[in-house]
């Protein structure tokens, strides 16, 4: 129960927010909370979207694989600091949704001091081994300068992106998923523009790519860190708050580790496929550069929709509401179902015309294969849909370790049916595509089950 602090502390932090997850009607306050969270990841999309568009566009295929396979390592670089922010952004939920003041503001000093100095490590590392990374990824001679090139500029970037999502998460833990989506649009906008005037104007080429996006990532991040600390004075650290408590430390260390394991397992299985890719050659990597921006993008908004419903659950499951619970999980069932379901049929038909956006028409065999891993992916987005729910659940009744199990499962499977399947003659990469599905519906059963098995006893119910 929140005492009188916890509930003065709880208003004032509702502040800028017109509905709340604890209480009111379930599907509506869902729905707002999560649409900004959608629109804002579509957005942060466009980072890398646009260097790929106006790459592959201006620039041709070989700068299209470089800056197509970067991204991918890049999502695996970042997903260790985003998988901290998320874990702590959890702790945050479930703090505030039981009106524990002091040790939220504990909690925020202790994951800011933890990721910070992940962040600092991270980036002395990738700056040392940039060169084994890369010859790791099996990237071809023609790709390998462009590609290096590329990180060593996008590198720089790694402290904006930490920023930025330790500051989204803990806004959205108290409810506002808003403003981190408006400083996210300047800065897409800003990339974009950016990108146009350093590759079209000034002639930088990949490096000119990778500078915008820096840029952007520098203006959202310390953008959002300022509006914060300007806009929600009680979440303000003091001198009483930076003392580290074991049972603080503790806690935001097993949730931050636990989904941080989770998202650099997931991204480190893709990072694996994707150095599979990579050893069929420029044109394979070319379309799966292009067919992964499309594929991500078409289920970023039920993976969004996921963390959303993580942060409803977590409020609730702090606040001891059993029954919104209960009935925010069916609405959340029903609602991935009828998007991933919509958003497949569209993928699908629209295959070709959605490659075209980033390949030119004459690259027929990059677009040829990018439409066969499209139609392939296409069928079974509520696979990936049902398993970002599990995903959110577990992290949000305090069990994050089974939600790295079952990225595990997913990404163990994905990985294992890849190199084995595309070894034989008559199946060669299409053995990569068909793994990725297979994976994600093999973690949802398996996601099903426990809960099925462990839902009355989850701690403190």
């Amino acid at each position: 129960m929140q005492d009188e602090s916890g509930l003065e502390f709880a208003q004032v932090c509702k502040k800028g927010r017109k509905r709340s997850l604890v209480t009111g009607n379930i599907p509506l306050g869902m729905l707002w909370f999560a649409v900004p969270m959608i629109v804002g990841n579509l957005l942060q999309q466009f980072y890398n979207i646009a260097d790929t568009l106006i790459v592959g566009q201006f620039l041709g295929a070989d700068a299209l694989a470089a800056v197509g396979s970067a991204y991918t390592l890049m999502i695996f670089l970042t997903s260790v600091l985003l998988g901290l922010c998320m874990g702590s952004g959890a702790v945050f939920s479930l703090q505030y949704g039981a009106g524990e003041k002091e040790m939220l503001k504990r909690s925020i000093y202790a994951s800011g001091v933890l990721i910070g100095f992940v962040t600092l490590v991270l980036n002395i590392f990738v700056f040392r081994w940039i060169d084994p990374i890369l010859r790791l990824l099996q990237v071809p001679a023609e790709v390998y300068p462009l590609m290096r090139d590329y990180l060593w500029v996008v590198f720089w970037g790694i402290g904006f992106t930490f920023l930025y999502n330790f500051y989204a998460c803990l806004l959205r833990a108290i409810g506002n998923s808003l403003q981190p989506l408006w400083f996210l649009a300047v800065a897409v906008v800003l990339n974009v523009a950016l990108d146009l005037i350093f590759i079209l104007l000034f002639g930088w080429g990949v490096e000119g790519a990778a500078w915008a996006t820096v840029i952007a990532q520098a203006v959202s991040g310390v953008g959002l860190c300022i509006y914060t600390l300007y806009r929600y004075p009680d979440l303000r650290i003091c001198r009483k708050n930076t003392k580290l408590q074991w049972t603080t430390v503790k806690e935001i260390a097993t949730y931050s580790s636990l989904t941080c394991a989770q998202q650099s397992v997931m991204n480190f299985g893709i990072l694996m496929v994707q150095g599979l890719v990579n050893s069929f050659g420029t044109a394979v990597m070319a379309a799966f550069a292009a067919a992964v921006k499309i594929d991500s993008f078409a289920y970023m908004p039920v993976q969004d929709f996921g963390n959303a419903f993580s942060t409803f659950i977590a409020q609730n499951f702090g606040g001891g509401h059993r029954e919104r619970i209960r009935k925010g999980s069916r609405v959340a069932f029903l609602a991935t179902t009828f998007f991933c379901a919509l958003i497949s049929l569209l993928v699908f038909v629209f295959a070709r015309p959605l490659m075209l956006i980033f390949v030119p028409a004459y690259e027929t065999e990059i677009i040829s294969i990018g439409v066969e891993y499209l139609r392939i992916e296409g069928v079974f987005y509520c696979g990936i849909g049902y398993l970002f729910l599990f995903y959110g659940f577990y992290r949000a009744v305090r069990r994050p370790g089974m939600s790295v199990v079952l990225t595990v499962i997913s990404l163990g499977t994905r990985v294992a049916l890849a190199y084995a399947l595309s070894v034989i003659p008559s199946v060669g990469v299409l053995g990569i595509w068909w793994s990725i599905p297979i994976g994600w519906f093999l973690a949802d059963m398996i996601g099903w089950w426990y809960y099925r098995k462990s839902y009355v006893y989850l701690p403190g119910w």
